[in-house]
């Protein structure tokens, strides 16, 4: 018996029923509990009905769950040797939506698949981490402080930003900039390299915004002078932040609160559902949303940290990365702190393709916990 014969008996001896005792459900548990308060969120924004929102959200949740759990039993070896691959996989969908993807309020961002429209882009920041993960597992210092080494997951990073803000999608672009980043950091490279590349973007930020789309340059002027325009650009932000500050310490309660329910609230059940649940439960239903927000990307990076292979610390960073900049975007943006780029609360907010790439990335979180403990044999060889 060969030696690969003999080894794939052993893994096999691991068997479904000892993964699932791995699985950390706690950590399902909290992921439960965020889709509750989405259920919840969303019930209030129909104005006290489970329909057409909160009822689509659990179903959603629960295939999402499923798909999760699914993802989190296959080996994380077999995912990192499909990691250029689906990298691959992802810039040719990217490309299609370029050609043949859906217009939607001025932006060709989504593309039919099964009756349903999906983001490409929003696949994509994950198996851009699944690359990069598989670029820098077990590379050495010496690799690290190579210049010619790095050019690869740099342009890895690059191109998918180039296509997603040719769509023009200004606010994923910049989330997956960050999360290839990230990752770079996580895996060693110097920081005064990542700094140096930083200085470069602001150099050309000038030029850059010369180029935006008259949207996105008005919702940059419109953050920095929303009363410029009360009624048009601006609108959004100050009812926003009318309803933020209505909410007081303890809020209106749950289905009273007046700028969601009389629909000056703008975007209630998408982007500005953590507006009209601060407006209902006040500031301290807000920290407590924030708190459970917190132990889920804590929860990820501990999960990181708990593993004993580079591949997966790099897919914990990445996905728990990910997931973070949803949440600091999207609450950044209803407090006015950043200008508004229409990206949803993860779990909370109502949308199907969102939530099902968010459980994906967590299914590949789940992988890296289950497996934490297995052995890659050579490095990036084997991947």
């Amino acid at each position: 018996m060969s030696l690969m014969e003999r080894r794939l008996i052993r893994e096999t001896s691991f068997g479904l029923t000892s993964k699932l005792w791995q699985i950390s459900w706690l950590y399902v548990l909290l992921l439960c509990a965020l889709a509750s308060v989405g259920y919840v969120a969303l019930y209030s924004a129909a104005g006290g009905s489970s329909e057409p929102y909160a009822a689509r959200h659990m179903l959603r949740f629960a295939f999402g769950l499923t798909l999760m759990l699914c993802i989190a039993l296959v080996d994380i070896r077999f995912i990192a040797r499909l990691s250029w691959p689906a990298y691959a996989g992802g810039v040719i969908l990217l490309l299609l939506v370029m050609k043949m993807g859906h217009v939607g309020k001025g932006a060709q961002r989504w593309i039919d698949i099964g009756g349903m429209l999906w983001q490409p882009s929003e696949l994509m920041k994950l198996v851009l981490v699944l690359a990069l993960a598989s670029w820098f597992h077990k590379a050495s210092w010496e690799r690290m402080g190579n210049p010619l080494f790095l050019i690869p997951p740099a342009v890895a990073v690059l191109v998918p930003v180039g296509l997603i803000l040719k769509e023009p999608n200004l606010g994923t672009a910049v989330i997956t900039a960050v999360v290839g980043f990230v990752v770079f950091l996580g895996a060693g490279v110097r920081w005064w390299k990542v700094a140096l590349l930083v200085a470069l973007v602001a150099l050309v930020a000038p030029i850059a915004y010369d180029h935006l789309h008259d949207y996105q340059r008005a919702r940059i002027t419109t953050f920095l002078n929303p009363e410029s325009d009360p009624l048009g650009a601006g609108y959004n932000i100050i009812q926003s932040r009318i309803a933020l500050g209505s909410g007081g310490m303890w809020g209106k309660g749950f289905l009273q609160g007046t700028q969601g329910h009389l629909n000056f609230l703008p975007e209630k059940q998408t982007d500005f559902i953590f507006t009209m649940l601060a407006e209902e439960f006040g500031l301290v239903g807000g920290l407590a949303l924030l708190g459970l927000l917190c132990l889920i990307i804590l929860g990820g990076m501990f999960i990181g940290l708990r593993c004993r292979h580079q591949y997966g610390r790099l897919v914990a960073l990445g996905i728990s990365t990910n997931f973070f900049m949803y949440v600091f975007v999207n609450v950044a943006m209803v407090m006015g702190a950043i200008p508004v780029g229409g990206v949803p609360l993860p779990l909370v907010s109502h949308g199907g393709s969102a939530m099902i790439m968010v459980m994906i990335g967590f299914g590949l979180l789940m992988s890296v916990h289950v497996h934490r403990d297995v052995e890659f044999s050579d490095g990036r060889d084997e991947i």
